[in-house]
């Protein structure tokens, strides 16, 4: 099996902090919870299924929070499973962006997938609003979803910049938020759940998301006495979470103003040598060490590692022992960078220039997805009364 998802006899499986061993070749069926790291089969007939958003290029955290997981397995082997990635293009709109800039950037998402290693062959890629489904389950579980619910999430206080104990219900707070940013993690509940999926490939900051999917799940099959919907596992990416190179203390960010701070996949060894170097780290001199409190820059530059090398940070410290200085790690980690995209680099940029052949693995993404789409939304509508 490729990319280091079956290598040994025995694996060890990581679930909510405890350590379970797993056999070669065995399936997976535990809590709802999980690391990707590990899986080497699904049970057959799985729906695996992940979106991500098109917000231009791809920088190398979306890569390593999503991206190479979503590679890694589209290659795991089990019968009937499918797997269905594409671009959250109605998310997107949830603020607002110039209308052929979207285009674009719809455009770029999906030449990223591909140059970063997802066939066609082996999955469906395809464009959200492509999928009208999406859109008419998101109503059926709106009606059914809790205004507590909504309020109790996180992310959209986060991205309309309201402090974590903020609440809807205060008015200041009503007035400043759209409708569309606090209800679209019940859109995010429809995109997974019109395809069944069974496991759902994310980073750590949508756990919560994936919860309510799941609640909303259930909330269906006891309403209408049925068992239509499967409880959808969180599948989490195993990398950390890539920091601003140049403000290790917040996120990496393609909407930064400083774009030294965040590397593409796209860009050329001379431009990803020259942000590298003026990467944050610190004075403490001697040996590399992990420390996310005491050394944010240093340990961000080994979480990079450690993502590229698909190793433990554990395992990547011990590897960094004959790492003297910062000039040193950063020689290194440009070295990797630079050598994992040298290629996705070059297909990106093939790809971009051929946009018919795009539009039509879009195309042929959407008749797949809508294929399996339709179904569902006939038996979904006759289960509710509306058939």
């Amino acid at each position: 099996m490729k990319s280091g998802l079956r290598t040994t006899a025995v694996r060890s499986l990581r679930i909510k902090g405890r350590f379970y061993s797993t056999n070669s070749g065995s399936t997976i069926t535990t809590n709802s919870v999980q690391t990707i790291q590990g899986i080497e089969k699904f049970p057959n007939n799985s729906t695996i299924f992940s979106l991500i958003q098109p917000t231009g290029k791809i920088h190398i955290g979306n890569y390593l929070g999503a991206i190479n997981s979503w590679k890694e397995l589209s290659e795991v082997e089990s019968e009937g499973t499918k797997y269905l990635f594409g671009t959250a293009d109605l998310h997107a709109i949830t603020q607002t962006i110039d209308a052929k800039i979207l285009k674009q950037y719809r455009m770029e998402a999906i030449a990223s997938l591909i140059s970063s290693g997802l066939n066609p062959e082996k999955c469906i890629l395809f464009h959200q609003s492509a999928v009208p489904e999406h859109s008419e389950l998101n109503w059926y579980l709106t009606c059914i979803t809790s205004m507590g619910m909504l309020n109790r999430m996180t992310q959209w206080k986060s991205k309309a910049h309201q402090d974590q104990t903020s609440s809807i219900f205060e008015e200041k707070v009503l007035e400043q938020t759209k409708a569309g940013l606090l209800c679209y993690p019940v859109l995010q509940a429809a995109d997974i759940l019109i395809y069944k999926s069974t496991h759902v490939p994310v980073g750590d900051d949508q756990s919560q998301h994936l919860e309510l999917t799941r609640n909303l799940a259930q909330s269906f099959n006891h309403i209408y006495k049925t068992k239509f919907f499967p409880m959808p596992k969180t599948l989490l990416t195993p990398a950390k979470k890539i920091l601003s190179l140049r403000n290790p203390l917040k996120k990496m960010s393609k909407s930064d103003v400083d774009q030294s701070s965040c590397i593409y996949v796209t860009e050329s060894s001379e431009e990803i040598s020259k942000k590298i170097r003026k990467a944050t780290t610190d004075s403490i001199q001697g040996k590399i060490y992990y420390d996310p409190v005491g050394r944010p820059g240093v340990s961000n530059l080994i979480n990079i590692i450690s993502g590229l090398t698909k190793k433990s940070i554990d395992e990547t410290v011990v590897d960094l022992q004959w790492i003297n200085d910062h000039k040193q790690l950063k020689d290194h980690v440009t070295e990797l960078i630079v050598e994992e995209f040298k290629e996705k680099r070059h297909m990106y940029d093939q790809l971009l220039n051929d946009v018919a052949y795009l539009d039509k693995i879009c195309q042929q993404g959407r008749d797949k997805a809508r294929e399996i789409a339709s179904d569902n939304i006939k038996q979904i509508r006759g289960i509710i009364g509306l058939d």
